[in-house]
């Protein structure tokens, strides 16, 4: 890359971009203004993760600031052109890794609804993966509560957060068997039925999660110097967030109640009795508040959802009936993990030639989808979470590409930023709450 300086009405105007910092200092360096650019990260602590920014100052006032991305790049879209619809999902559950049940979602949604099975999901998988969803919204609203307090100074915030967070990961890790990264949600509904006793797992965390939720309020909602250091700070009202596509708590925080998962419906959310959250302060402490009462309006949703399965939905698949499409078949949680169940591997391999060719076909070779493209977006805790989808008629995705919050929330960074102090830099990206292996994917 090289630095180029041009001539604008306000001056000299510099693009910086990766491998480029000696010919940007040198350049600046030629130049009659005093100021000073800094480069802060690519760090975990301060920039929310492997994030760096290019700060131009004047003094300790912030006049430009620019961010450098693709540290963490994995090239998992491109990857899944290579394998599978099924194998897909193993691949963009590792893309937001705060929320994978919500990558997985959004993929399979979009998936299902190529092959036209949109309405033939079972419902018991339908409400279990909202109670999944909801699981890990709790998660990560979490992280980014009890990481932004730390990186104020703040160390029991950041305690508090991933002890509420190990309560989630332990009942995942009973579900699923992993803490993350899952692949749980899979086309045609999830892998596995959840395993005797997970109700009351789920049961006992919403009889403790209330309580930690009024003790981490009782820390940093009317603490001083956290009001000082997030109220009016990183600034960003309605017509900033329309205008730079914000959507997820910042656009909450601006007044605007825009929630998918009530102005666009998904897995039966419109059956479900929550509300969605605002503030009009349009700061980093109206961010705070929205995100601490959408966990206490997940509560409500997962209760919900354990009324359900533990009543009507107590019974029934979790996966589609069509065994050209319900892959792997008859998954069952055994002594040595997650497996096929022994009635499955019996019957394929010693009663029917026809369902062993059928079971390797399947998971070889995979369906086929119709070809076509849709677009299917989730509600993550970040904010609109949606896939992109292209299927050529075989049986690998020809195309997917995701948008993703954090990258799209990113370019908000200058309009937060520059005007305020540097110290505020760390407020606000905290507040944007960016996950960088959603941004470089």
């Amino acid at each position: 890359m090289t630095t180029h300086a041009t001539e604008a009405a306000e001056g000299k105007v510099y693009d910086v971009a990766g491998q480029d910092w000696d010919q940007l200092v040198d350049t600046v360096l030629e130049s009659d203004e005093e100021r000073l650019v800094i480069n802060m990260g690519p760090q975990h602590p301060s920039t929310h993760g492997v994030l760096r920014l290019v700060l131009t100052l004047d003094g300790e006032t912030v006049t430009e600031a620019r961010t450098v991305i693709g540290y963490l790049h994995t090239g998992i879209e491109k990857n899944i052109e290579f394998r599978t619809w099924t194998q897909g999902v193993t691949f963009v559950t590792r893309m937001d890794y705060l929320s994978p049940i919500f990558n997985e979602t959004a993929y399979c949604l979009a998936v299902e609804k190529l092959l036209g099975i949109t309405e033939r999901i079972p419902a018991r998988a339908e409400a279990i993966r909202v109670m999944m969803m909801e699981l890990t919204r709790i998660s990560s609203h979490m992280v980014a509560i009890g990481t932004f307090g730390m990186e104020l100074g703040a160390t029991t915030p950041f305690l508090f957060g991933v002890r509420e967070r190990e309560m989630v990961l332990d009942v995942m890790e009973y579900i699923t068997g992993l803490r993350m990264n899952m692949a749980y949600v899979r086309p045609g509904g999830v892998s596995v039925d959840l395993p005797a006793g997970a109700l009351d797992k789920v049961g006992e965390l919403l009889k403790v999660m209330p309580q930690r939720l009024k003790d981490m309020r009782k820390l940093l909602d009317a603490n001083p110097v956290y009001l000082r250091r997030t109220k009016d700070v990183a600034y960003l009202d309605l017509t900033g967030c329309m205008a730079l596509g914000i959507t997820g708590p910042i656009l909450r925080a601006a007044g605007l109640p825009w929630d998918l998962r009530k102005s666009q419906p998904y897995c039966g959310y419109e059956t479900y009795d929550f509300d969605v959250p605002i503030e009009q302060s349009c700061d980093v402490y109206g961010r705070y508040l929205v995100r601490v009462a959408e966990m206490e309006e997940s509560l409500k949703i997962i209760e919900q959802c354990l009324e359900r399965l533990a009543g009507p939905l107590k019974a029934g698949p979790v996966m589609i009936e069509d065994k050209k499409i319900g892959w792997p078949a008859q998954l069952a949680l055994g002594p040595d993990g997650l497996g096929n169940s022994p009635n499955h591997i019996a019957h394929i391999m010693s009663s029917s030639m026809e369902a062993l060719i059928h079971h390797f076909k399947l998971v070889t070779e995979g369906f086929r989808v119709p070809a076509g493209q849709v677009y299917s977006a989730v509600e993550s805790p970040r904010g609109e979470l949606g896939a992109h989808v292209v299927s050529d008629g075989g049986t690998r995705p020809y195309r997917v590409h995701f948008r993703d919050p954090s990258f799209t929330h990113l370019q908000a960074v200058p309009a937060m930023c520059e005007g305020g102090m540097i110290a505020d830099v760390i407020s606000a990206v905290a507040s944007i709450d960016p996950v960088m292996g959603g941004v470089d994917r």
